[in-house]
């Protein structure tokens, strides 16, 4: 039994879940447990955003970092972060459960926090300080080592974290019904506007303590928010519906690859009988109804010789026969997949401004008065700010007028969103690559390292950035979690933070090749190097921006289809457009 279950004579519902005690008469689950989980996700993502805002900036200034090491360095950390969501959610769905996952995951999370604190608060753990701008003294490997162990702390609490926060806010709703369907979508906003607005609050102060007092007591405070994020979750556990794990679903992809490649000869046809075991009542996992794409995967299924079966009626061997069950499951994956690369191509843009957006913002003008400084990391609040206020007006002021005067739902469908999101992230790295020819040129011009060009002129980029992740994450992250089953929606978190850690390893990839095709002979590369001056970050930008149009081609001509076009998407929104194609034919 997981921490927090409690008995109950019967569910209110077909699926297993935490029940509340006999004399409480409220039940778990809805927005009585969402504002735990809430609490607790804006806490812990307080702390997480503190660091990964300004990471790039402590490592160029506190570890004397620079360059093509830098990039690489933040955009692998943060790549591994997200990758690590895919053992998450296999530990969740296989043993955990979302509940423990979510809990260790935040205690990694603060481990790691508490020895980032280590390497501000000792100066042993760091290089010197740089004397002069162009030559630092580089850290040891040890000290490195150090670093690098307390960024994987972080990196293995997100893997917990990032594949159950979502699904298991999405399992205190009911998605078979409109009204649990309808405050899912709305969960999934007020899920980034509400840790949004705190972080927007929280980060300006922390980040500026961070930059302008001490990164001590900078670390320190994400540190505490993360222990308050545990004491608020564990708090609220009584209030939770708990899910039980059902299996990694990860061993079932394989087993039904398997089992349909050793059956490839067979023909497709109907004339044999397929393996579709009686459903468990006592199961959460729900039949789904059958669909005609990835016909191949069938033959998983099919029953080629009554010996396959035992006298229980159970495969002999389940590397040779798999259940209908186990065949869609892996179909939902692979139809995901082409939206999915949709993902990537879009979190690409959000990821340069972590790290050359920050590092643009180093070298410009950053005073207001004579007296105060801006932090570079700061920018980043931008981001957030548009992404809330989108959300904002769309849900309190968008969604309400339009019901008024049309008498109708009007939201925007996720084929909507998406495209919008793609717009977003070309426009974000046109306006990126325009700021960034003017900083250089008025740099070139004064001669000196700073541009006398002022930080604001970077909103406009940094703003597109959190619009793209306003529209398009937003849309990504509901239709991974409602084309996939229950049992599988800590793989629908895992899957949209495996598709952020591919957009990262892909900048990398993209920087690194870059740096070296232009470096060729002797010349002086676009990317790299300690100043940017002497760079071509605007071409850079242009390309990430050709790329961005390339994305929103593909998406049009190949992913859009996979796509709902209906605002009321319901759980397997794929059999429902097939259904429909077949109604209409």
């Amino acid at each position: 039994m997981e921490i927090g279950t409690h008995s109950s004579p019967s569910p209110p519902r077909d699926e297993s879940h935490l029940s509340p005690p006999e004399s409480q008469s409220k039940k778990p689950g809805g927005w009585r447990a969402i504002k735990y989980i809430l609490a607790n996700e804006s806490f812990e993502k307080l702390a997480a955003m503190s660091l990964i805002s300004n990471i790039t900036v402590y490592l160029r200034t506190k570890y004397n970092l620079e360059g093509i090491l830098l990039v690489n360095v933040v955009q692998i950390w943060s790549g591994t972060s997200n990758i690590s969501s895919i053992a998450g959610a296999i530990i969740s769905d296989a043993w955990l459960g979302r509940f423990l996952t979510l809990l260790i995951g935040t205690i990694f999370s603060l481990l790691g926090m508490a020895a980032m604190t280590l390497t501000a608060g000792l100066p042993e753990l760091r290089p010197p300080a740089c004397q002069q701008e162009a030559s630092c003294i580089q850290p040891h490997k040890w000290q490195l080592a150090f670093l690098f162990i307390s960024l994987g702390l972080i990196a293995m609490g997100a893997g917990g974290i990032r594949p159950c926060n979502i699904a298991f806010g999405a399992d205190q709703f009911d998605t078979n019904t409109k009204k649990g369907r309808a405050h899912l979508e709305s969960f999934f906003n007020w899920w980034y506007f509400s840790f949004t607005i705190a972080l927007v609050i929280a980060l300006t102060g922390v980040v500026y303590v961070q930059t302008n007092i001490s990164w001590l007591t900078g670390f320190a405070i994400p540190t505490a928010c993360l222990a308050i994020s545990i004491a608020i979750f564990l708090i609220g556990h009584h209030t939770y519906i708990c899910k039980k794990p059902q299996g990694t679903v990860f061993v079932d992809m394989a087993k039904v690859i398997t089992a349909a490649f050793r059956k490839r000869e067979i023909k497709s046809g109907y004339e044999h009988s397929f393996y579709d075991p009686a459903e468990d009542l006592e199961s959460e996992v729900r039949k789904l109804i059958k669909i005609k794409r990835f016909k191949c995967l069938d033959k998983a299924a099919v029953i080629v010789d009554p010996s396959e079966l035992n006298e229980e009626g159970v495969p002999v061997n389940s590397w040779k026969l798999c259940s209908v069950q186990q065949v869609e499951n892996l179909k939902c994956l692979v139809a995901i997949m082409p939206v999915w690369v949709t993902g990537v191509g879009c979190f690409v843009v959000m990821d340069q401004q972590s790290t050359f957006g920050v590092l643009q913002a180093l070298q410009m003008d950053r005073s207001i008065g004579k007296h105060f400084m801006i932090p570079p990391g700061w920018m980043g609040i931008s981001s957030m700010i548009a992404l809330s206020i989108w959300i904002f007006l769309y849900e309190q002021i968008y969604i309400r007028m339009a019901k008024k005067l049309l008498k109708s739902d009007s939201r925007l469908t996720m084929h909507q969103r998406i495209i919008i999101g793609i717009i977003m992230s070309i426009l974000c790295m046109i306006v990126a690559g325009i700021v960034e020819q003017k900083r250089r040129a008025m740099a070139i011009r004064e001669k000196s390292f700073t541009s006398p060009l002022h930080v604001l002129v970077l909103l406009p980029q940094f703003a597109l950035s959190g619009l793209t992740e306003a529209f398009a994450a937003v849309a990504l992250m509901e239709f991974f979690t409602i084309q996939l089953p229950e049992s599988m929606r800590s793989i629908a978190g895992a899957v949209f933070f495996l598709s952020l850690s591919i957009a990262s390893y892909l900048s990398t990839l993209i920087v690194n090749t870059m740096h070296s095709i232009t470096g060729e002979g002797g010349k002086t590369p676009w990317l790299g190097g300690h100043d940017l001056n002497n760079n071509k970050l605007d071409n850079f930008y242009f390309i990430v921006a050709a790329i961005g149009f390339v994305n929103l081609i593909y998406f049009m001509l190949v992913a859009r289809k996979y796509v709902p076009f209906t605002k009321d998407v319901k759980l397997g929104g794929l059999r429902q457009m097939e259904t429909s194609e077949e109604s209409s034919s």
